[in-house]
């Protein structure tokens, strides 16, 4: 079962994005169980025979580089893009059948960040962040986008004083320079 935490003030928000959660996701592909379920990503569409591989739930505890803690909760879906015996693409049902199922073994947090690693079995895998599933001539898809790097104390100064991202910028949040943390063992 999917439970939410009664801790969500302790977790701190890995980024400024707009990643879609886990129980997102579930709600939304609930209101066609029976239409197709189409990742896409690098602007093609997943094979019609993809399979869902693994899905695995982390907890994660980091230090940026401006020196603030940091903490989250991400899933994981790994999706192995091939096209075998002339399948169609998977039912949003099935996908969230096969969720509920991981969730009986594993905890899932439906505010959970959601990640998708895909590969197509020679290439090696990327990470991708999903968008909401929208609804397109009868089927679900779900655009996933390459999870860039950043710098979070930059983006949550940008985001505080909201103004764009200049190339080189990178202001310090609370007195702590960013990209340049100092461990007390370093000058």
């Amino acid at each position: 079962m999917i439970e939410a935490r009664d801790n969500a003030d302790e977790r701190i928000d890995k980024t400024t994005s707009s990643d879609i959660s886990l129980g997102q996701m579930l709600e939304a592909l609930a209101a066609a169980p029976d239409a197709p379920l189409v990742f896409v990503y690098g602007e093609k569409r997943a094979k019609p025979g993809y399979h869902v591989t693994e899905v695995k739930a982390g907890q994660f505890a980091a230090l940026d580089c401006g020196g603030n803690p940091e903490a989250w909760d991400e899933i994981f879906v790994q999706l192995w893009d091939v096209d075998e015996n002339a399948r169609e693409h998977m039912p949003a049902g099935k996908f969230s059948k096969i969720i509920r199922k991981v969730a009986d073994h594993v905890r899932l947090e439906p505010d959970a960040r959601l990640t998708f690693e895909v590969s197509d079995g020679v290439k090696p895998m990327a990470l991708y962040c999903a968008s909401a599933p929208r609804w397109l001539d009868g089927i679900f898809e779900v655009a996933l986008v390459a999870r860039p790097s950043s710098c979070k104390p930059r983006d949550r100064w940008l985001a505080e004083e909201q103004i764009p991202t200049q190339p080189g910028c990178c202001a310090p949040t609370s007195g702590d320079a960013c990209c340049g943390f100092r461990s007390p063992a370093r000058p």
